[in-house]
C-alpha cells in the first residue's frame, strides 16, 4: 500500500438551524485518507471500528472512496466515537465529542495489531496525528512508536501532523508534549499548524516552529498557518507559499486535513515542496468553502428527536 493513515472514524452528527441532523464521518486522519484517495492515491485506514450498524455504514463509506478497510480490526459490543456539531448554517459554531469506549483506542492492544504494524513497517508512507497518538495507552504508542522506527530503517517515509488539542489529551500537556516528542523524533515529514505549536509550546513564529522542530530531526517540515503563507523548509531551504485566493469561509472544520492531503499527494508525485504546498492551499479551499462539519465523505440526514 502507498499510504497507510492510521487514526479513528468518528461519527458525526451536525445539527441544522432548523434543529435536523446531518449524519455523517469525521476522523482528521480519514479525511486525509478521502482526499488522498480522490487525488489517485492508493491509501489504507488503520483503525478499529464495533460490530454495529453505524461501524458497517463507516466502513462501507470508506469502501466507497476507496480506501482500503483490510487494517479495520473489528471489536463486538462497541461503537465508534460520536461527534456532535452545531451549527448555524454559515460554519461551525461548536463540537463535542464522545470518544472514551471507542475501539479505536485499542488498535495496537486488539488481536491482529501486529498485523496493522506489519503493513506500517512496509508501507512506502505512513501518515498520523497527534489526536491519533492521543488515543492509545503507553502499550499501544510503544507498539506504534516501534513499527514507525522499523518502517523507517526499511525506508518508509513517516509523515505526522501533530494536530494538538486540548480535550484529546485531557488537560494534560506535560504528556502531550513528550509523546509528540518521541513521535517527532520518527518523523520525516512534519505537517503542523501554527496555532497549535504556539499554544501548546509557545513558539513565537513559523520560523520558531521550524527551528524547533529541526532539534528533532525532522528534515521536512510545513507549518500551516491559516489565511497566511505557509512556510516551508526542505532540503535546507526556507520559503513561504502564501495562498492563492481568499476564500469566503463557510466551514472551518478539516481545512488542515484537506491541505496534508494535497501536500502528501503532489510529494508524492515527486513536485517540489513549495508546487506541493500551493495544491495543499487549493485543496483546503475546497474544504473552507464546504458544508458545515468535518467529514468529506456523502452525507445523510437523520431525523430530529424533537
Amino acid at each position: 500500500m502507498q499510504v497507510v493513515s492510521v487514526g479513528e472514524i468518528i461519527i458525526e452528527l451536525v445539527r441544522a438551524p432548523d434543529g435536523r441532523f446531518d449524519l455523517g464521518y469525521a476522523g482528521d486522519t480519514f479525511q486525509t485518507a478521502v482526499h488522498l484517495s480522490r487525488s489517485g492515491v492508493k491509501v489504507a485506514l488503520a483503525t478499529a471500528l464495533g460490530n454495529d450498524r453505524y461501524s458497517e455504514q463507516a466502513l462501507a463509506a470508506a469502501t466507497a472512496e476507496g480506501i482500503a478497510t483490510n487494517l479495520v480490526l473489528r471489536v463486538n459490543d462497541r461503537v465508534p466515537g460520536i461527534a456532535l456539531v452545531e451549527s448555524d448554517g454559515r460554519a461551525e459554531r461548536q463540537n463535542e465529542i464522545w470518544r472514551d469506549a471507542s475501539p479505536a483506542r485499542q488498535l495496537f492492544e486488539l488481536p491482529g495489531w501486529d498485523r496493522v504494524a506489519e503493513q506500517l513497517v512496509s508501507a512506502n508512507l505512513v501518515y498520523f496525528s497527534g489526536v491519533t497518538l492521543s488515543l492509545y495507552s503507553n502499550v499501544g504508542l510503544g507498539r506504534m512508536l516501534a513499527a514507525l522506527e522499523f518502517g523507517r530503517e526499511r525506508g518508509a517515509r513517516i509523515a505526522f501532523d501533530s494536530n494538538w488539542r486540548f480535550a484529546s489529551w485531557r488537560g494534560d500537556d506535560q504528556r502531550a508534549r513528550a509523546v509528540l516528542s518521541e513521535a517527532l523524533k520518527r518523523s520525516d515529514l512534519a505537517l503542523p499548524s501554527f496555532e497549535d505549536e504556539a499554544r501548546l509550546w509557545g513558539d513565537a513564529s513559523p520560523q520558531t516552529t521550524i527551528e524547533r522542530l529541526q532539534t528533532f530531526g525532522v528534515r521536512e517540515i510545513v507549518v500551516k498557518n491559516g489565511a497566511r503563507p505557509a512556510l516551508v523548509h526542505a532540503d535546507g531551504k526556507t520559503e513561504e507559499v502564501p495562498v492563492p485566493e481568499e476564500i469566503a469561509v463557510t466551514n472551518g472544520a478539516a481545512a488542515g486535513d484537506a491541505f496534508n492531503a494535497g501536500y502528501l499527494a503532489a510529494r508524492l508525485r515527486k513536485e517540489s515542496p513549495a508546487a506541493a504546498a500551493l495544491a495543499g492551499h487549493r485543496l483546503a479551499a475546497g474544504a473552507l468553502r464546504g458544508n458545515a462539519g468535518a467529514a468529506p465523505a456523502k452525507r445523510t440526514t437523520a431525523k430530529t428527536t424533537h
